[in-house]
């Protein structure tokens, strides 16, 4: 017998209206069990447009009206990283429900605090790792467990080429998050990073485009290793141009090998003969897609949102939790740490403070200029000419 939850409509309010806003108001708006309550957005413009599309009326420039007349079950924070701790820790006040873009926030101690909050009243943070419950990772999954690969022993996964740094912050944090689904918790790390060619130090450290906090490292390779002695490679090597297509990830079993480029999936039921992906040796596997039609819905955004409904339905945190959102944080900072000190580094990390403005500061150096927030400037202010920008 279904339970009085499994009928309820859940009611949201979406702060930011720019492309992630976007995105997950209309993944929320799609699902027949979540109600789009209300748009918050400074720019009238921004707000206005994304109302105008899904007919919401109430839109706002002040999120506590919003929160105080819409009484949302759900509150996304769909903004700029640097924000998410300020927004996420005002939504707390009101005891509601968040959703918070990733990564979710840009420190540790950041972090800690939001998910104590949480905690202390009673209510859910989920972080928007779509990915880990998309189309694409629960064909991966469903595969795994029907033990297709036998036991998992290796996890490759390579880059669009960003610049290392804020491409770990930006893709990373996903990726990381597609390892855990099926490693496990992940319990030291051990990585390098160059600039230009040299070890990076205190000096190679910037502000991330984006508001994502610092960073350092044009080329960055970080060895993982997680639960059951599985162990991965991460790469985040900066290249010209940006190929958007170039991200794929490898799981290695005792008896086959997964493999996913952007929502593709095969499988190869040899641990290690490598056959041509147009050969007879690769199994291309159905993804499994939800049930709407909307081709505006991102099907990954939508299994992100009936994984929130199953959740509160069931009393329980989102598979992509404020917990699992800041082991994935953990992972980055702990890469970074291990670029820092050139040594294995073990997780959890009893020092909370950011391992590259720390390192800033026991060198001496100045508090972090300020960087243009898009991803060209950025470039173009870190050094590099517009040929390599391009």
């Amino acid at each position: 017998m279904d339970s009085p939850k499994s009928k309820r409509v859940y009611r949201v309010a979406v702060i930011g209206c720019r492309g992630r806003g976007t995105a997950a108001a209309r993944a929320y708006h799609a699902h027949p069990r979540t109600e789009l309550v209300g748009l918050c957005d400074l720019v009238k413009e921004a707000r206005d447009q994304l109302g105008d599309e899904i007919e919401i009326a109430n839109r706002f420039e002040d999120m506590d009206q919003m929160i105080r007349q819409t009484a949302p079950d759900i509150v996304v924070i769909s903004t700029a990283t640097d924000l998410h701790y300020e927004l996420s820790m005002r939504t707390l006040e009101h005891g509601i429900n968040i959703e918070v873009e990733k990564p979710i926030c840009t420190d540790l101690y950041q972090a800690d605090q939001m998910i104590t909050k949480a905690q202390e009243i009673g209510v859910r943070i989920a972080v928007h790792h779509q990915g880990r419950v998309g189309s694409a990772m629960r064909a991966i999954h469903n595969a795994f467990t029907a033990g297709k690969i036998g036991e998992l022993r290796y996890i490759h996964c390579d880059n669009k080429g960003y610049y290392g740094g804020y491409g770990l912050m930006n893709i990373g944090t996903h990726k990381i998050n597609d390892m855990l689904k099926l490693a496990g918790r992940c319990q030291s790390v051990v990585a390098q990073a160059t600039t230009r060619g040299d070890s990076v130090t205190p000096h190679d450290v910037h502000q991330s485009p984006g508001g994502m906090g610092p960073i350092a490292g044009q080329h960055i390779t970080a060895m993982l290793q997680f639960e059951q002695n599985v162990t991965g490679i991460l790469l985040h090597h900066q290249f010209s141009p940006i190929n958007l297509e170039g991200s794929v990830m490898e799981w290695y079993g005792t008896e086959g090998r997964l493999f996913r480029h952007i929502d593709r999936v095969w499988f190869c039921p040899q641990p290690h003969y490598t056959p041509a992906l147009t050969s007879d040796g690769w199994e291309l596997l159905s993804l499994v897609y939800p049930q709407t039609a909307d081709p505006q819905v991102s099907a990954d955004d939508y299994w992100f949102v009936d994984e929130y409904v199953q959740a509160l339905d069931q009393e329980r945190d989102h598979e992509c939790s404020g917990l699992a959102g800041r082991h994935a944080l953990e992972v980055m900072m702990g890469i970074f740490s291990s670029i820092v000190n050139g040594k294995r580094v073990s997780l959890p990390q009893c020092n909370r403070e950011h391992p590259l403005r720390r390192w800033r500061q026991d060198s001496g150096l100045a508090d972090l200029p300020d960087m243009p927030r898009s991803y060209v400037e950025w470039l173009k202010a870190e050094g590099q000419t517009s040929s390599d920008v391009l």
